[in-house]
């Protein structure tokens, strides 16, 4: 009986804060708003979340994995994910989307309550998102622009 405990307090040891909100930012794209989640993740369970916006002292599901996002929200909402960063990419933010944004983060088989963060969003006064996040969310350019080094390298020698 002694040698079980130990066995049965280490899973729950680790399941204790599987993920933890570290940031909460939120800056315009042109139109669009990016709301970007940081988190240390110390498991390697797949990640739900939820991002959602409080107005009129009401809840609205923008994007999530935990519920059904409401319809206005839809066609205009999505979500990419890197390592320890979830996006939440807003296109056509208007003043009519300012509001009280949410990022809530579960670990699958994390039994601990869930992680969240607020952030007040008002597009006055938004900044304009740093260079770096446009790399982080167009990699694919960024990526063939690399893979044609060597071919514009051998066009140059042979016109040479």
């Amino acid at each position: 009986l002694f040698p079980v405990q130990p066995l049965l307090l280490l899973p729950v040891l680790q399941a204790a804060h599987c993920q933890m909100i570290r940031d909460l930012s939120a800056c315009l794209l042109g139109q669009n708003l990016r709301v970007d989640c940081r988190y240390e993740n110390k498991t390697d369970n797949p990640l739900t979340y939820e991002f959602s916006i409080t107005k009129d002292n009401r809840k609205h599901v923008i994007h999530s994995t935990i519920s059904v996002s409401e319809n206005i929200y839809r066609n205009r909402a999505n979500v990419t994910m890197h390592k320890n960063l979830v996006c939440l990419h807003l296109q056509s933010f208007t003043t009519s989307d300012e509001g009280i944004y949410m990022c809530e983060l579960k670990a699958t088989n994390d039994y601990t309550t869930n992680q969240s963060r607020n952030i007040t969003v008002i597009k006055d006064k938004l900044e304009k998102c740093a260079g770096f996040s446009l790399l982080i969310q167009n990699t694919s350019w960024l990526l063939l622009l690399l893979l044609s080094l060597p071919l514009l390298q051998a066009v140059d020698f042979v016109s040479l």
